[in-house]
């Protein structure tokens, strides 16, 4: 689910202006090519991959617009920051509640239904603390030799 859509997944440019409007983000035309690159379905990309679809699309949005659009997206809850570790960070537009397969080999993340995960044993919270949610990242990859 990590693959970058080709032009023809774009979403169409009305309804990307629609969703960041909706979400109170002025739509410039920037914003508006990397919406139509995020949002075209649900999805994990990184940063590198927005910005290299961007690219092949003879966009001229900066990498420094890509990623604070991309923190712009994630602070007014239109993706989800998936930090797979401190150099690997996907955006997930898919903001119902799941948990995330990693392929270490690939690099490629999948979505993981939470009704797969058993979190029934969590320990107690500290004292005056609500669970706000779990992020479960399973890795895998070829077995060591």
């Amino acid at each position: 689910m990590s693959t970058v859509p080709h032009s023809s997944d774009l979403l169409p440019v009305d309804e990307a202006r629609a969703l960041l409007r909706d979400h109170a983000i002025s739509p410039t035309e920037q914003r508006v090519e990397i919406a139509r690159v995020m949002f075209a379905r649900h999805q994990h990309l990184s940063a590198e991959q927005i910005l290299a679809q961007l690219v092949r699309h003879d966009s001229r949005v900066s990498k420094a617009t890509v990623y604070n659009t991309l923190n712009l997206f994630a602070e007014k809850g239109l993706v989800r920051e998936v930090l797979i570790d401190p150099a690997k960070l996907f955006y997930d537009s898919n903001l119902n509640p799941h948990h995330h397969l990693f392929h270490t080999d690939t690099g490629e993340l999948e979505d993981v239904d939470p009704a797969r995960v058993d979190l029934s044993d969590l320990p107690p919270l500290p004292e005056g603390k609500a669970l706000q949610g779990v992020d479960v990242i399973i890795r895998v990859g070829r077995p060591r030799s």
